[in-house]
């Protein structure tokens, strides 16, 4: 039945098809629960009804077709919620459905003693949409059209069974008002209730080609959003998510926010000697080491360079207290690098660290075909020349004294005396300032 969806989903990536499929079970589930409460619903009506019997009949169906589609009702739910269904245990459930429901209506003649052609008349066929519905949650429209027609098939049956079962009178008529007041049959209302079936079932086929359509283009997008969201720190990625308009070159806010710098010390000369999978296992382990720390933080990864590290806190999510947590994300990375050991067991390249605060623009810069929500200002310019400024001074990380107040004032809480430099000049800085040591 791929024809009868407009969407190639061969072609799709194996991912997504398996999104697709955990949707699917997850709708079996509540198929089978719905199905449940459905031949609840049978039985209640059954045991409540009144009941006449015609004396010579002994068997009567209704239970035994009740207490059938019961059992098969729990196993079907026990496999959905252990198994995928194939999909000729789904056509079998419809047809299944369908000659219950068929069943039904044929004992209602036998079980009020009427001729055959009385339980055409019942309501109980409304319940034929109701089975055709269910099929509709799975949002594939070839078990609607499975359902759709089983019924119309049973419908016609039910009706040649009351023309042919007695050769003398067919019930036929072809007055209406007879036909109300009567036990007789008017084949054109019967065939009414039968293209009913098939105009429903045709309309949700159709709607379903389309919902399935915007299904997998769903589901798609939200697997590509959820890889694309793998380059993106969280928060810019909710950002672009929930962005009301289009994002374009040139948007900005403006934000008080820290800038951090991490680096690698040596990490140059240990790539022009090692091999290239070492280069980029340290490389790796360096950044799983840090990222997690930075974010417990509050911290947003601005980007990767190589083995430098750019993060800001407070410019991609407005905080009041973005000093603070990035002193305290940088106490603790460097307590963490300071014992970190690569897996080859050798010692891994000392980590540099530096961080300054001030007012920034957080946007988006690039082109309509390639963009980047990155910060500009002068504290991620002086971040990035305090973490050079590391080796002449002898500290693993620094920041200006400024940054350093503010963040006491955030209720930061230092973890070893701080140590001042006062009137330090700082290369590319005009004026010299004072320098605050995080961590020796």
């Amino acid at each position: 039945m791929k024809w009868f969806s407009p969407v190639n989903e061969t072609a799709l990536p194996e991912r997504v098809l398996k999104a697709i499929h955990e949707q699917e079970d997850k709708t079996e589930r509540l198929i089978g629960w719905i199905q449940l409460g459905v031949v609840s619903i049978f039985g209640s009506l059954y045991l409540i009804s009144p009941k006449t019997f015609n004396e010579d009949v002994t068997f009567a169906p209704v239970p035994w077709a009740l207490s059938i589609y019961l059992v098969l009702t729990l196993i079907r739910i026990v496999w959905a919620y252990n198994f995928h269904l194939p999909d000729w245990s789904l056509a079998f459930s419809a047809l299944f459905d369908m000659t219950l429901l068929m069943v039904l209506i044929w004992s209602f003649h036998i079980q009020y003693n009427q001729p055959p052609s009385f339980y055409l008349k019942v309501p109980t066929l409304l319940y034929v949409f109701i089975f055709i519905a269910i099929r509709a949650l799975r949002f594939e429209a070839k078990f609607v059209v499975i359902a759709g027609l089983f019924a119309a098939l049973g419908w016609g049956i039910m009706i040649m069974y009351v023309v042919s079962v007695d050769s003398m009178d067919s019930m036929i008529t072809r007055d209406y008002v007879h036909y109300m007041t009567s036990n007789s049959i008017l084949l054109g209302a019967e065939f009414d209730k039968i293209i009913s079936i098939l105009v429903v079932t045709l309309i949700l086929a159709v709607a379903l080609v389309r919902a399935r359509a915007l299904l997998i283009n769903s589901v798609s997008e939200r697997q590509a959003a959820q890889e694309l969201s793998r380059f993106f720190s969280p928060e810019v990625a909710k950002k672009i998510a929930h962005s009301k308009d289009k994002i374009m070159v040139g948007s900005a806010e403006r934000r008080e926010a820290a800038i951090m710098n991490l680096d690698m010390r040596g990490f140059t000369k240990l790539a022009a000697v090692e091999s290239a999978e070492v280069v980029m296992g340290t490389l790796a382990e360096y950044q799983q080491l840090c990222v997690p720390i930075i974010q417990k933080h509050g911290g947003s990864i601005d980007k990767f360079m190589g083995d430098g590290i750019m993060a800001t806190f407070g410019a991609s999510v407005p905080s009041e207290t973005y000093a603070a947590d990035a002193l305290r994300a940088m106490d603790e990375l460097m307590n963490v690098t300071a014992t970190w050991q690569r897996d080859n067991g050798e010692e891994a390249p000392l980590v540099n660290g530096s961080i300054a605060v001030g007012p920034v623009l957080f946007g988006a810069v690039g082109d309509d075909t390639r963009l980047e929500y990155t910060v500009i200002g002068d504290a991620v310019n002086l971040s990035a020349k305090l973490e050079k400024h590391n080796k002449d001074v002898g500290a693993r990380a620094i920041s200006d004294h400024t940054t350093y107040q503010r963040a006491l004032e955030q209720g930061y809480q230092p973890l070893l005396e701080p140590k001042v430099l006062e009137k330090s000049q700082v290369m590319g800085v005009t004026e010299a300032m004072d320098l605050v040591v995080i961590a020796n």
